[in-house]
């Protein structure tokens, strides 16, 4: 299992909330006050926690976002975490710088940024792009390219976190194309996709297969989030999951915030983040289909080559109660560790 688009600093802090619920903007709101909590015990408490569950979960792979701040320099949390990782080797744990597009139309403050990155093997530089102001967000994806050239950094966006018009997928994949980037990019959320007609769409996957960018439904935040308004909503907060795999745009599934502003429940597991993503986009039989969108896609979205049963050394396997890849997917049987004093069963 991978998990592509989680994060550590922000999960397990929904208990010190009160009068916590609203949509993006209220929770971005909320979890900027709970940072006056953020020091490296509450930390490494944490995000210890939400390591601990993803392996649990049988995740080998793992990306966490990581608040950046306004200094070039990192947070906290960029260094907590690194300690932490080292109490789980058998997981490789990448880190993602999360900043604004608009503070990365700076490109003293870009490269200054993907230089700290750059000094950590598993660094990655990320943005998050919504509603800012056009100059600021073509500045700023031109820097990031550059710098991610420049320094050989896989690229992470949080985009389009929105229902409505949104389009800066189109302006990543413009920007991807016109840099000659070849890196991994990956970019979650992409919610306003389902806003689009359906020629707007077509246009921006033919960009995502040409950019060779992989999309990351995150479908707890998303639902929680998005669509708000009086009473129960009425409109479902994902991206065009069922559209992006017709299109062959490589799909990836995770499980984003957990219990904290963005979304007061969730797992750190991404089967859990696969079923509720069968349910809001109606993803149909064969279930065993989709497990590559928590396996092989999202291990080749952040750089990696895909772990296949029968070259894996027997210590990292994991055992799973179902007769089926199918049944796998479609209940919570647990993943239970295979060491290496066992016998390996006969499959």
């Amino acid at each position: 299992m991978v998990e592509a688009h989680c994060h550590l600093d922000k999960c397990h802090s929904i208990n010190r909330m009160q009068g916590i619920g609203g949509d993006l903007a209220a929770a971005i709101a909320a979890q900027a006050v709970d940072k006056q909590h953020w020091t490296a015990p509450d930390l490494r408490h944490r995000m210890g926690r939400g390591l601990h569950e993803l392996d649990a979960a049988g995740c080998t792979l793992v990306r966490s976002h990581i608040d950046w701040g306004t200094d070039a320099a990192p947070p906290l949390a960029w260094s907590v975490l690194q300690e932490v990782s080292r109490d789980f080797p058998a997981m490789k744990i990448q880190m993602a710088a999360l900043t604004s597009i608009s503070q990365l139309a700076d490109r003293d403050f870009c490269f200054a940024v993907a230089h700290h990155i750059a000094k950590h093997s598993a660094g990655v530089l990320g943005a998050f792009i919504l509603d800012h102001d056009q100059s600021d967000v073509s500045e700023g994806l031109a820097n990031i390219f550059a710098a991610a050239n420049h320094f050989g950094l896989a690229l992470d966006f949080h985009v389009d976190e929105g229902l409505g018009s949104y389009n800066g997928l189109e302006a990543i994949c413009d920007a991807a194309l016109a840099s000659g980037f070849e890196g991994p990019i990956l970019c979650g959320h992409a919610v306003s996709l389902i806003d689009h007609d359906a020629s707007t769409r077509d246009r921006i996957f033919d960009k995502l297969l040409r950019a060779k960018i992989a999309i990351c439904a995150l479908p707890t935040t998303n639902l929680y989030l998005q669509g708000r308004r009086d009473g129960t909503p009425n409109q479902r907060g994902l991206t065009c999951l069922r559209e992006l795999h017709d299109a062959g745009v490589p799909i990836v599934i995770a499980s984003d915030n957990v219990a904290d502003a963005f979304c007061p429940v969730g797992q750190h597991d991404p089967r859990a983040a696969l079923h509720l993503a069968c349910l809001a986009a109606h993803l149909d039989p064969p279930m065993g289909d989709w497990l590559a969108s928590i396996t092989l896609s999202p291990a080749r979205a952040l750089g990696h080559d895909p772990a296949y049963v029968d070259v894996t050394p027997i210590d990292q396997l994991r055992l799973c109660n179902a007769s089926s890849t199918a049944e796998m997917v479609a209940t919570r049987n647990a993943l239970l560790p295979l060491r290496a004093t066992q016998k390996a069963p006969n499959l």
